[in-house]
């Protein structure tokens, strides 16, 4: 006897989604039984919120307000008094700055006392020059060359001027024979100054010079300044580096050069001692 097949069964969904949606439905019963169920404690949830704005608010303490103004922690923007709390607090960072820079300028130097100070010291190197001057005048005097030394002072230096025509011939720069004496008895005092810095100048007048050696006045009169400081370094004991030459030509007359008087006292050989406090 022959047997039957067993046709297989087509179609239709799968069994189990049937009971996927039955599950589904029971939890999301079971779900809305307990939030039925369950109650709110008002208090508790002001306690909560309180604790919240304690805590993240911007004012000291846990304070809430300002002035009168709204909740901070509310989340309202615009709050009374807002302005007055920000003026005072930038008032008084700016009075704490402004301490600082008051004490700075307190203790920088006034500007009186350094003048005072400045003067002080001219008054102090003037007296020194006087006094230096008044030995140099007695020297000269022992050694008998007052007439040929003019001397001037000043807050820095004692000036002596010999005139040009007692060292030098005409357009020369070589001391004349019958001037070393005069440079000798000069070299003898400023070896009492060894400490002191010593600058010897030349001047000329304004009449061009015509000759072959020299081209200008300028020339001439720093050959002269140096024939001077060459011979008193030969003839002392004094420190070359503190012995300085120069020519200044025709540019610091001291008389009017439109007379024979005027350009004679501008030919001339200066020797400026400096006091101690411009020695330096």
């Amino acid at each position: 006897m022959a047997k039957r097949k067993v046709e297989e069964s087509g179609g239709g969904e799968a069994s189990w989604l049937n009971t996927f949606a039955d599950l589904m439905n029971l939890l999301l019963c079971f779900f809305v039984l307990l939030f039925a169920m369950s109650t709110v404690d008002a208090d508790k949830w002001d306690q909560l919120i309180n604790s919240m704005q304690n805590s993240f608010s911007i004012l000291s303490s846990g304070g809430n307000t300002v002035g009168e103004g709204m909740l901070i922690a509310s989340g309202i923007s615009q709050l009374e008094l807002l302005d007055e709390y920000f003026k005072e607090d930038t008032n008084s960072s700016e009075a704490e700055e402004q301490e600082p820079m008051d004490e700075m300028e307190s203790n920088q130097p006034d500007k009186e006392p350094a003048e005072e100070l400045k003067e002080e010291l001219q008054e102090a190197g003037l007296k020194e020059s006087e006094e230096m001057a008044q030995q140099i005048e007695q020297e000269l005097a022992k050694q008998q060359i007052t007439e040929q030394v003019e001397i001037d002072v000043d807050a820095q230096f004692v000036k002596l001027t010999l005139n040009g025509a007692l060292l030098f011939d005409s357009a020369q720069s070589q001391i004349r024979e019958d001037a070393l004496p005069l440079v000798d008895k000069l070299s003898m005092i400023l070896e009492q100054y060894s400490d002191n810095l010593i600058y010897i100048e030349g001047h000329t007048d304004n009449v061009p010079i015509s000759n072959a050696k020299y081209e200008s006045n300028d020339l001439l009169s720093a050959y002269r300044a140096f024939a001077v400081k060459d011979y008193i370094i030969e003839v002392t004991a004094l420190d070359a580096g503190r012995i300085r030459a120069t020519g200044c030509g025709e540019y610091n007359p001291v008389a009017d050069n439109s007379t024979p008087e005027g350009r004679a006292r501008n030919r001339r050989v200066e020797i400026k001692i400096y006091n101690s406090y411009n020695s330096n």
